[in-house]
């Protein structure tokens, strides 16, 4: 059976391709035109070059395939608004599921976003019937997101065979560019100066990798996954991120107000001298909210194994030592 993976250059993707190789499935990777992708060479993979914005490149990628993961999205948060992002996330899935249709694709598996539901506390985490909440932010990237995953559901009723998968925030190697790793380093280089109020659901990125592959067989059509694993409040991911790089955990509790005015501050400087900011308003804002969901259902449904944190950790700061991160 072939794949034909989109978004295979970040840290999902790179861990993805392996996964499917390791499960004998033949990949082929879309890679964005003009760009390359280093950390995919000498894998047993097929590389098309194209565009998921042009659908004559996306014609040509699927042929031949039999499922396809779509992956590629537009992830940044600043700007916090722009056209961009409902270009790539939302007509790219749109072009996707158009090319998908017309190969006569068995399966469509659609990589969204935990934000895509609400989330809740320790005690009642956010579940797969948990309403979209994340629009207050006013982030497109998470606005553009869940337009995508009402549009996939939308097709399922038109007997399209689609399945979403909602991962949360993601650990583990392969973080080139990096993302979600870029915690790691604040902490290890002690440019995190303390921990906010909230917290969020952090997962292994190869369990998010496994249940992705499993769903191919797995999933349900139309049904939706929340791929997480433990809820942890900020103190608690940044002591285990420093005891895993054998530095000192930040120890200051920072209140809400200094939060969403450094947020502010920063934001507005951010407009003014045209830089991307490490932080901006509505990520102080997140950040001081609990994000905290249940992967019961992956768990269930897709065999989505359960790593502790602290492997994954291992796993994250062993691959930046040996590439030159740390």
């Amino acid at each position: 059976m072939k794949v034909l993976l989109t978004g295979s250059d970040g840290v999902l993707g790179n861990n993805l391709v392996r996964k499917l190789i390791e499960h004998n499935y033949a990949v082929r990777v879309l890679i964005q035109t003009g760009k390359t992708a280093p950390l995919l060479d000498g894998l047993n993979i097929e590389k098309e070059y194209g565009d998921i914005l042009v659908k004559d490149d996306l014609k040509r990628a699927v042929l031949g395939c039999d499922v396809i993961i779509h992956a590629a999205a537009m992830t940044d948060t600043w700007p916090c608004r722009h056209e961009s992002y409902w270009k790539v996330n939302v007509d790219g899935t749109i072009n996707m599921i158009e090319a998908s249709r017309e190969a006569g694709i068995k399966r469509f598996l659609d990589i969204g976003t935990a934000n895509s539901f609400g989330p809740g506390n320790k005690q009642n985490p956010g579940t797969e019937l948990s309403g979209y909440s994340a629009g207050k932010y006013g982030v497109d990237y998470i606005s553009s997101k869940y337009e995508a995953h009402k549009i996939v559901l939308a097709e399922v009723e038109k007997g399209f065979d689609a399945v979403i998968l909602n991962p949360t925030f993601m650990i583990g190697p392969y973080d080139a560019k990096p993302s979600s790793g870029a915690m790691i380093l604040a902490v290890n280089s002690g440019k995190v100066p303390g921990y906010p109020a909230g917290g969020r659901n952090f997962v292994y990125v190869k369990d998010v990798a496994q249940a992705i592959v499993n769903a191919i067989e797995l999933g349900k059509t139309g049904e939706s996954y929340i791929l997480g694993n433990e809820n942890l409040n900020y103190k608690e991911i940044f002591t285990k991120m420093a005891d895993t790089l054998g530095v000192k955990a930040p120890r200051r509790a920072l209140p809400r107000f200094a939060t969403l005015s450094y947020g502010a501050f920063m934001s507005f400087a951010a407009t003014i001298f045209r830089f991307s900011p490490k932080v901006s308003y509505p990520l102080a804002l997140i950040s001081t909210e609990e994000h905290f969901y249940d992967a019961s259902k992956a768990r269930t449904e897709l065999n989505m194994p359960q790593t502790p944190i602290e492997t994954a950790l291992d796993d994250a700061v062993s691959w930046f030592r040996q590439n030159g991160y740390l």
